[in-house]
């Protein structure tokens, strides 16, 4: 369903730029310790435990442990491409690299934040897919003849005013679907049960901020009618 809204939507709208991020969620109930999962040790009298969930770490929000979204902004128009369950610990530009297989020739452009950082993945995405992953090059990293030929390619002025977009696109629209949906922690436990939840919210917003859009509201303050109060 989702894949089918965010089709439809780029096909309409020709918004060809998305922005791509994860975002971690905490699991419900208590941690479990990082070096235990790997030994398959589970400490007594730790009751509802979501052993499904896994540790994942970023600079703005340290370790969590817990479930990741995959979340694709179309960024134009603002408006909420894919909202997926992604395991925590997993690489968000390896699930990029599979969502937008579906939407070759539809898009021109994904905005990544420095995790999506790889000179393989960006000249196959250009190679297979004819489209140019903008991200932020770590430094002191431009010493192979590739390397600068990737580099070159994400520093003209034009991309740099498209990687600015990212910062108020798909990280600000995560804290909408959040808030919307209060979605601190996450409401289940197990991988099955979360990944219908979130693509049910996230087929949810699709549907109210398109309706925003094609009335000329903002495709952000839609949290009464998704509610419905």
């Amino acid at each position: 369903m989702q894949d089918t809204c965010i089709k439809f939507f780029h096909q309409s709208t020709c918004d060809q730029v998305v922005s791509a991020d994860k975002m971690m969620l905490q699991a419900r109930g208590p941690v479990w310790h990082r070096k235990q999962p790997k030994l398959d040790i589970l400490p007594k009298g730790l009751t509802g435990l979501a052993t499904a969930a896994s540790w994942s770490y970023r600079k703005s929000d340290g370790w969590v442990y817990g479930h990741g979204t995959f979340c694709m902004v179309a960024c134009r128009n603002r408006i909420l491409g894919a909202f997926k369950w992604m395991r925590n610990s997993a690489h968000e530009a390896k699930r990029m690299w599979l969502e937008t297989g579906k939407l070759k020739g539809l898009i021109t452009t994904v905005l990544m934040d420095s995790k999506a950082d790889d000179q393989a993945l960006f000249f196959q995405m250009q190679r297979q897919r004819r489209i140019l992953l903008l991200t932020t090059p770590r430094k002191g990293t431009d010493n192979s003849p590739a390397r600068k030929r990737m580099i070159k390619g994400l520093t003209p002025r034009k991309n740099k005013r498209l990687d600015k977009q990212r910062s108020c696109t798909v990280e600000p629209l995560q804290g909408v679907v959040k808030d919307i949906v209060d979605l601190e922690t996450c409401w289940m436990r197990g991988n099955a049960n979360n990944r219908w939840l979130f693509a049910a919210m996230g087929v949810v917003v699709q549907m109210h901020q398109y309706q925003a859009w094609q009335e000329g509201r903002s495709t952000w303050a839609i949290k009464q009618e998704v509610l419905g109060r």
